[in-house]
């Protein structure tokens, strides 16, 4: 069973701080429902943002999360990955945990910055940043993040294990305004925004050994991806 389903997107998340909790629900009824039901594992949707403000990079499966995030997101994300494991541990109920970083692709919200950069950019409308644009991520194709679990299902590889599902290229938020505005030959005006208070972490960039032994191929280069976008339009 995948378990995808959350509150997502840094301003979201902390403007309705309440739904995030309600995520917890969700993870009880999914696990409660599989350990009855012949549920053979569960995988589930956590996130990068578990890592916190990294204190080494790349970040590694195996990095203990801090206690001290701030963040709900990253807390329920902490619970719900304990939820997985203690109900393999309490009913022997089998798991793979997904750690997200920055997947994009077609008909993606343009709540995450990859889509709202690019939708200004093809109408030469202003594109703010926030800060000086040097926070870093790295950003994963669709296909390569739905490739990654499908083959983790297939193959049974990563059974009661994490696994980061993210390219392993760090950049800065402004290098992937500048490809964007490259790529689509855009006349868009780049304006700084004063830094967020909170939830803007400075360094993003996963280990992404596992994922690559799944693969067994070269990740998506953002260009290409950056054009499959521009080719279906959102």
């Amino acid at each position: 069973m995948f378990h995808f389903a959350a509150v997502v997107g840094v301003k979201r998340t902390l403007d309705q701080p309440i739904q995030v909790l309600d995520d917890i629900e969700g993870i009880k009824n999914i696990l409660s429902l599989s350990k009855h039901s012949g549920v053979k594992r569960v995988f589930y949707s956590s996130s990068s943002e578990v890592y916190g403000e990294p204190f080494e990079l790349p970040q590694h499966e195996s990095t203990p999360p801090p206690l001290n995030s701030r963040l709900p997101y990253a807390i329920i994300k902490n619970v719900e990955e304990a939820f997985c494991k203690s109900y393999f541990e309490a009913f022997g109920l089998p798991y793979t945990i997904f750690r997200f970083f920055n997947t994009y692709g077609p008909h993606q919200s343009e709540d995450f910055v990859v889509p709202r950069f690019l939708h200004a950019a093809l109408k030469d409308k202003p594109i703010t940043i926030h800060e000086d644009g040097l926070q870093t991520r790295s950003f994963c194709y669709i296909d390569d993040t739905v490739e990654t679990y499908s083959k983790t299902m297939e193959y049974g590889q990563y059974i009661n294990d994490v696994l980061n599902v993210g390219n392993d290229k760090e950049m800065t938020i402004l290098e992937l305004l500048e490809t964007i505005i490259a790529l689509t030959q855009s006349k868009s005006e780049i304006i700084h925004l004063p830094a967020l208070k909170e939830g803007d972490m400075r360094r993003r960039c996963p280990d992404n050994t596992k994922m690559k032994q799944v693969l067994q191929r070269d990740l998506t280069p953002l260009e290409i991806g950056l054009k499959h976008l521009i080719d279906h339009r959102f």
